[in-house]
């Protein structure tokens, strides 16, 4: 194998398969990039066996042939190469050289069919959503993903499709049984007969980083046991977690009717700073209701109290409730508009919060005992 490739456009797509790459492997390929130089494109291919990611880059190709290098190692010549320079990729008779201006390196490899891929298979639905609306799906629910290995089926986003006022829906949704986020939008085209797929956290992650990146619409196609993301240049390919997802729709509270609207950005920085004395092992805020006003209280044994008022619409009775501060934070930092509704019913039941009744996003919260 034999190419010549920009520092730049190296760099860019090293960046992008290596991330997926563990630090610690105990199969060495693992810790590999496959680097096959054919048709005037350079595709690097990397992964975990859970997760795959294929890149392909334009570069010159004397000599078309494929192997496999260590990914942080190549990553990191990359990166401290000079920049605008050319770099040239050869391999043969076990090891890879890098020439850039007058850097030269020589790295161990190891041959491309010893590199795992993941099969596919069949994937039967296939549809297209903006990677716009892909963002907002991942950065409204992802917070509420679990990270509890036990409870494994609770380590990603739960897609699936149902009706919502006999509308056709698609509803991603995220919960470590604290608090639960719910994206709710409509159906896209082709998504009919979709399974219920649980899409794990470290594809969740890897793909919003590869969206900052894209205009326009991904490609998913997904079966019972895989998804795959078009992305352009890019394409992701994850296993997706065996388990069923518990039926959340039965934590969603319906009869909440103690309505708190206030500015979430206001309520965001009181807590944080009212926040500021609680310990990791309290983190539990308090609020006190009263008409038109929320009082927030923090009291730590070791570190003292810090109260502050928030002005906020409220007319029903008087009550106290807490929560975890950085829970209730995580999910007022989602909050686009200026204002939120907090649905309350007692100190001890679940606490509905959405911008209005017409968002496509809702959370829910567990009160804490203070």
């Amino acid at each position: 194998m034999k190419a010549t490739i920009e520092r730049a456009t190296l760099l860019k797509g090293l960046s992008h398969v290596q991330s997926v790459v563990e630090r610690r492997n105990t199969i060495p390929i693992l810790s590999n990039v496959m680097l096959d130089a054919r048709d005037g494109l350079l595709r690097m291919t990397a992964t975990d066996l859970d997760l795959q990611i294929n890149e392909s880059v334009t570069a010159d190709v004397d000599q078309p042939g494929a192997i496999t290098v260590s990914a942080h190692t190549l990553f990191d010549i990359a990166r401290k190469l000079p920049e605008g320079s050319q770099v040239q990729l050869a391999a043969a008779d076990g090891r890879m050289t890098i020439i850039a201006g007058r850097a030269r390196f020589s790295l161990g490899t190891l041959p491309r069919d010893d590199f795992p891929v993941i099969a596919e298979g069949e994937l039967p639905t296939k549809f297209e959503l903006p990677a716009e609306t892909l963002k907002q799906i991942i950065d409204k629910t992802r917070f509420a993903i679990s990270t509890e290995e036990t409870r494994y089926y609770l380590n990603g986003i739960f897609l699936h499709i149902s009706e919502d006022a006999g509308q056709p829906v698609l509803k991603a949704a995220a919960t470590d049984g604290h608090r639960l986020a719910r994206v709710t939008m409509p159906r896209p085209d082709g998504s009919d007969g979709m399974p219920d797929v649980i899409v794990p956290r470290k594809c969740v992650a890897e793909l919003r980083k590869l969206l900052d990146e894209v205009d326009g619409a991904v490609g998913m196609s997904l079966s019972p046991t895989k998804i795959r993301f078009d992305l352009g240049q890019a394409v992701l390919t994850s296993k997706l977690i065996d388990g069923t997802f518990p039926d959340y729709s039965r934590v969603i509270p319906t009869g909440n009717d103690k309505i708190l609207r206030l500015d979430p950005q206001a309520l965001k920085e009181s807590v944080d700073r009212v926040a500021t004395i609680a310990t990791e092992k309290t983190r539990a805020v308090k609020m006190a209701l009263d008409r038109d006003k929320v009082t927030l209280s923090v009291t730590s044994p070791e570190n003292g109290t810090a109260a502050e008022e928030v002005p906020g619409d409220y007319a029903s009775s008087s009550f106290e409730i807490g929560f975890n501060s950085r829970y209730l934070l995580d999910i007022l930092g989602q909050i686009d508009g200026d204002t939120v509704e907090v649905h309350l019913n007692d100190a001890a039941a679940p606490t509905l919060i959405r911008e209005n009744d017409k968002s496509s996003a809702l959370y829910v919260l567990m009160p804490m005992r203070v």
